[in-house]
């Protein structure tokens, strides 16, 4: 069993699996609520609390994924300025892709559960320089 330590060793544990995976990305920003208190914007400048809101999805074939610079270079193209990107996997069956319906039903479950403030440790997430980050 490979630790995903980064971008490509996400990329090397998708390539090992058996069935095709689709990867699925969900791009957000960080803001501060318009009802902050006390010193949440301090810690907010600082890079800590906020909110977080969904800003675009996308899902891909392994096979058109290759550095994590590239896939933020092609985010550039949505002109939207994003923070963070949470990345899950969905398997197919067998040598099949998963259906489509399949993928759009869990695209739409990671945005509602960003909007929702629901436990987002069940998904791996970067921030723009490809570090890992861990939610507490």
């Amino acid at each position: 069993m490979v630790d995903i330590i980064n971008y490509q060793t996400l990329l090397m544990v998708g390539r090992e699996q058996e069935t095709p995976q689709r990867f699925l990305f969900t791009f957000l920003k960080a803001s501060l609520p318009k009802d902050h208190e006390g010193n949440e914007q301090q810690c907010f400048q600082a890079g800590k609390g906020g909110v977080l809101q969904p800003l675009m999805c996308v899902d891909k074939a392994l096979n058109d994924l290759t550095t994590f610079s590239d896939l933020v270079e092609e985010s550039k193209n949505m002109d939207q300025d994003w923070q963070l990107v949470l990345v899950a996997c969905l398997s197919g069956v067998e040598d099949s892709m998963p259906a489509s319906t399949e993928i759009d039903l869990q695209l739409k479950m990671m945005v509602q559960m960003v909007e929702n403030g629901g436990d987002l440790s069940r998904y791996l997430a970067f921030d723009r320089a490809c570090d890992l980050v861990q939610f507490t």
